[in-house]
């Protein structure tokens, strides 16, 4: 399965900026384990549109070859053609290694911060305190990603 986050199409249009603008912040939802440890399914992802990307930042792109489908992976190394993109779960398939590298112009938003919702067994206090301490954090970027991706 596809990390696959569950993203509205951003705003067009907006007043005062002209037909090409975009909502430069927003916040999606993450399904599928392609991307365990770094996220998991039920995480919730600010993200930032039209932000510079860097090898081993989380990107949300649109698949290319089912270019409706959007999915969120870590962009390895730029190549020839775009970026190499790759799941954090090596297990999980869906990124460069199936289709290649992806074209600048599918890579569409960053991935800023992740935020993980409480889950139901973590109604006691400790549950609750060791829930707030991870709940909300920056996504970095993995530079260690891209050099055992150039090491090989």
């Amino acid at each position: 399965m596809r990390e696959v986050p569950e993203l509205p199409e951003p705003a067009q249009e907006q007043p005062g900026r002209g037909p090409a603008a975009r909502v430069p912040f927003q916040v999606v939802e993450v399904t599928g384990p392609s991307m365990v440890p770094t996220l998991h399914h039920g995480d919730w992802l600010l993200v930032q549109y039209g932000a510079t990307v860097r090898p081993g930042d989380v990107v949300i792109l649109r698949h290319p070859f089912q270019q409706d489908l959007l999915i969120v992976k870590r962009a390895a190394e730029r190549r020839r053609g775009g970026w190499w993109v790759l799941a954090d779960n090596t297990f999980a398939g869906g990124d460069s290694t199936d289709y290649g590298t992806v074209p600048e112009e599918l890579v569409l938003a960053r991935v800023r911060a992740r935020y993980r919702p409480l889950k139901k067994d973590q109604r006691s206090l400790w549950g609750v305190v060791t829930w707030a301490v991870s709940a909300l954090r920056p996504v970095a970027a993995a530079r260690s990603v891209s050099r055992r991706l150039r090491a090989r």
